[in-house]
C-alpha cells in the first residue's frame, strides 16, 4: 500500500463510524469520510462473530490485498473502514474484491478508469 496507511486509533475508528457515510452488501459494510491528509487510511474490522481468529485474520488478510492491488483507483484524501460480516466467512478472493470495488463504486470513491 504505497498510497495509503492503516488506521490503528480507535478513535480514529469512532469519528469515521459517527461522521462517515456508509453502504453494505453481501460481505461488506464501507464507512468513508474524507481525511484532508491527501492520502488514504484504511482500517479492517472483523468481529469474532464471523470466526475465530484464523478466520478472521483471512478476511482481513483478503480485504487489505483486494484494496492494494486496487489501491490506484480509489480516489485520495479519505479514510476507508471495511467491516466484514458473518457471510463473508470461508469466501475467496475473487468475491471480497467484487465487493469491495462494488462498494467503491456506491460510495463514489473510484477513479474512472482509464484505457490505455
Amino acid at each position: 500500500m504505497k498510497l495509503s496507511e492503516s488506521l490503528k486509533k480507535n478513535q480514529d475508528f469512532q469519528k469515521v463510524y459517527r461522521r462517515g457515510k456508509s453502504y453494505a452488501n453481501k460481505y461488506l459494510v464501507m464507512y468513508v469520510l474524507e481525511n484532508q491528509l491527501g492520502k488514504n487510511r484504511l482500517g479492517i474490522s472483523v468481529s469474532k462473530k464471523v470466526g475465530n481468529s484464523v478466520v478472521r485474520h483471512r478476511l482481513t488478510r483478503l480485504i487489505r490485498e483486494s484494496y492494494r492491488l486496487n489501491e490506484i483507483v480509489f480516489k485520495q484524501g479519505l479514510d476507508i473502514v471495511v467491516i466484514a460480516r458473518v457471510t463473508a466467512k470461508g469466501k475467496g478472493y475473487k468475491e471480497i474484491n467484487s465487493a469491495l470495488l462494488h462498494l467503491g463504486k456506491l460510495h463514489k470513491i473510484l477513479e474512472e478508469m482509464r484505457n490505455a
